[in-house]
């Protein structure tokens, strides 16, 4: 059994963060380690994770000196970690207790070496909101105009990642970016029509910033695919309709 790498950046949830590492801790699959980056420059909640994690060995916690964002941290989180395979977790997501089992059979039956799933949006109180659904991408094209893939969903073979794919430094659409790589490299991204994790819509998170999305979506085809002005603007139009009727 190959160990899994559980990569969560932190920053200010500690109202959920203890329900997040609950779904790990309960995994099916018992061969895993926590990787923890604590990316706030308070502290107050480092102590809190410190006191309650320090005698759990799968847990490690790795501090931030300086706020460097989800992106940059999971990179160190993948830099620090020894597991065969990567997944990725937000602090305030959860999984249902055969995620991993399920996802790794069905990477290796299909020869993945990436794969993300279905996934419920719940709201703050743990309220179901939409559903949705993961597919097969074999191709960037097939993403460029809306990125359904949850990041909480994603596992992947650890060797995938290299100089030129990884986390990129955006506040959001960091994801958006390494799965456009990694479909660039010929790399099929498996969809597993499962529902195994629970994405948490939160009031003021950069997730849900209208304006900060746009942004970054204007600089991943401006900057990471150097498209022209025009067709980074046309693109982003497209992504930003998708996004309005997914969300209707």
């Amino acid at each position: 059994m190959d160990l899994v790498s559980v990569i969560i950046p932190y920053y200010k949830k500690i109202r959920y963060i203890n329900k997040s590492i609950s779904s790990v801790l309960e995994q099916t699959y018992p061969k895993i380690e926590i990787i923890i980056i604590y990316d706030d420059e308070d502290k107050f909640e480092l102590d809190f994770l410190t006191k309650q994690y320090k005698s759990n060995n799968k847990i490690k916690i790795i501090n931030n000196e300086q706020n460097i964002g989800a992106g940059l941290s999971r990179n160190k989180g993948i830099k620090y970690s020894n597991g065969k395979y990567i997944c990725f977790l937000d602090a305030d997501d959860y999984w249902k207790k055969e995620k991993i089992e399920t996802q790794i059979n069905f990477m290796i039956d299909r020869n993945f070496k990436i794969s993300h799933t279905s996934y419920d949006i719940i709201d703050e109180e743990n309220q179901f909101i939409r559903q949705r659904k993961a597919k097969t991408f074999k191709s960037y094209k097939d993403i460029l105009t809306s990125c359904d893939i949850g990041l909480s969903t994603v596992i992947l073979d650890k060797k995938i990642f290299s100089k030129n794919i990884k986390f990129v430094n955006l506040k959001t659409k960091e994801d958006f970016v390494l799965w456009l790589s990694i479909l660039k490299q010929d790399i099929a991204i498996g969809g597993l029509d499962k529902n195994l994790s629970f994405w948490r819509k939160t009031r003021n998170s950069l997730s849900s910033s209208v304006v900060q999305k746009l942004l970054d979506g204007f600089r991943v085809y401006h900057k990471y695919l150097e498209f022209s002005f025009v067709k980074s603007f046309y693109f982003l139009i497209c992504l930003g309709l998708n996004y309005l009727k997914k969300n209707q």
